[in-house]
């Protein structure tokens, strides 16, 4: 009995591994592929430089927005893997200086971004997808509601209206938990 339990296990982690090996026969190809930056990356790319906005912002939807100027300074990091982002404005009259990380995941197929900033102690995490047919990346995460505690939903909208300019509208849960335009702004890249 003791040599069919061991000639069954055997067998089936015999067939497992051979299992993995037909999905991926060469681990090394695959990591490859994970670190070398493709299409996407190149696009990202694409946006490095100096940006600068008019940003709306509301709090209440019924309510005139307030308005400021923005900066964003965006790099390439990583072997272009990643582009780093440093955005600079005044925030209801406070300083508020923020970085984004954004990639393409090449084994996901899909955009990955964190956001930090001083005006919070949270990392908002989002992930999403570019749509070439309307030139517009969008992200969907979560975000610390700072009076709950909890995660509460998040969306970005990035429309990519030439080379130089673009729109980022974001959302987030409204008083009623609704999902609300919380900020928009048009960002050009300085020349």
């Amino acid at each position: 009995m003791k040599k069919n339990f061991l000639l069954l296990a055997v067998l089936v982690a015999t067939a497992f591994s051979q299992s993995l090996m037909a999905q991926n026969p060469d681990p090394m190809k695959a990591w490859q592929e994970f670190m070398t930056p493709g299409d996407m990356h190149k696009w990202m790319a694409g946006h490095a430089g100096t940006w600068e906005a008019e940003v709306s912002q509301w709090l209440d939807p019924s309510m005139p927005p307030n308005k400021t100027k923005a900066t964003d300074v965006v790099q390439m990091s990583m072997n272009g893997l990643f582009q780093i982002g440093h955005f600079s404005c005044n925030m209801m009259g406070m300083d508020m200086m923020g970085q984004s990380t954004l990639g393409y995941d090449n084994a996901k197929k899909m955009f990955v971004m964190s956001w930090i900033d001083n005006l919070g102690s949270g990392i908002v995490y989002m992930t999403g997808t570019y749509d070439a047919a309307t030139k517009t990346l969008e992200l969907k995460g979560k975000q610390t509601d700072p009076m709950t505690g909890k995660d509460s939903d998040l969306r970005q909208v990035n429309k990519f209206i030439d080379d130089d300019t673009y729109t980022m509208t974001m959302y987030g849960a409204g008083m009623d938990g609704k999902e609300m335009k919380f900020m928009e702004g048009t960002f050009k890249r300085v020349k």
